[in-house]
């Protein structure tokens, strides 16, 4: 979805590139912190691996290949079955 115009666009990468490299990435780390807070409370109601499984998705799910993926799900659901906290 595209609701922004491309002269909007322009100046809003101006304003950005006019910071610092310093600032640039304080901005980035601020927002990846902002969104990580906003998944974990969208999940809140979820039981721990189940959290721990959607933020994974959510963050890296599309970095891997399905095999890789699944991977790692299932070792996130014995790692909380062996800790004795799985409600899955």
């Amino acid at each position: 979805m595209k609701d922004t115009s491309s002269r909007i666009e322009r100046k809003f990468r101006a304003m950005v590139m006019k910071r610092s490299g310093e600032e640039r990435l304080k901005m980035g780390c601020s927002m990846h912190a902002t969104s990580q807070a906003l998944v974990k409370a969208s999940v809140s109601e979820k039981a721990p691996v189940a959290l721990k499984r959607a933020l994974f998705m959510h963050f890296y799910g599309s970095e891997f290949e399905p095999k890789e993926r699944k991977k790692i799900l299932r070792a996130l659901r014995k790692a909380a079955e062996h800790d004795g906290k799985s409600n899955l």
